[in-house]
């Protein structure tokens, strides 16, 4: 048996489970294959997604990707977060293919996370590939480390940004970007990786 099919079995027995019984004999395997899917990030290439859809475009205003739906691993527990990313830049006298950006966010999201480094991992590898004049990344998630155990508040979510470039420098194309997002809670003079370390205890 594959070792992390092993692995498995060897914490369903350590929980007080029989492995073996009919609802858990081919859990190891199911396991397994969830997570390889989960986090498939680390093995995919930046270059290859991308797949040169970049554009020659006569177009220098905001272009943003609203409302791109992911699902992480937090890598303290290993418990899912999710939510929402929305993404602008500003371009040059490049634009990326729009379906791209979402692929991009699946990228780092399908890796054990924390929101503060997904939410800049994905705002810097844009600013690299596409050298736009600026890039904004706001992140919204939903953290079951917090809503099913620890403080346990089902209806919190946590909000990172990450500001580069002209976002970060001029406060009036933030505050149109952050207009635009409409988000469900208050962002005000948001600022890269905004959000405290404390919503996801390690040592909890």
């Amino acid at each position: 048996m594959a070792g992390m099919q092993e692995a498995v079995r060897t914490l369903l027995k350590e929980l007080g489970e029989n492995p073996d019984r009919e609802g858990l004999v081919d859990t190891p395997k199911r396991v397994e294959k969830a997570l390889r899917f989960l986090t498939s990030g680390y093995a995919a290439d930046i270059d290859e997604v991308i797949n040169n859809a970049l554009f020659t475009v006569d177009y220098s205003e905001m272009v943003i990707v609203k409302d791109i739906d992911f699902y992480s691993l937090c890598e303290h527990h290993l418990l899912p977060f999710f939510g929402k990313c929305h993404v602008a830049y500003l371009p040059t006298n490049k634009v990326i293919g729009l379906s791209k950006i979402p692929r991009i966010v699946d990228v780092f999201s399908r890796r054990l996370q924390v929101q503060e480094r997904l939410t800049n991992e994905i705002a810097h590898t844009i600013l690299e590939k596409i050298a736009p004049l600026g890039v904004a990344v706001v992140v919204e998630a939903t953290h079951l480390c917090m809503s099913m155990r620890g403080v346990q508040k089902q209806n919190s979510f946590a909000v990172t940004s990450a500001m580069l470039g002209a976002f970060r420098d001029s406060a009036r194309t933030r505050h149109e970007f952050l207009e635009l997002l409409k988000l469900r809670g208050t962002v005000s003079d948001v600022r890269e990786s905004s959000l405290s370390s404390a919503v996801c205890d390690p040592g909890k």
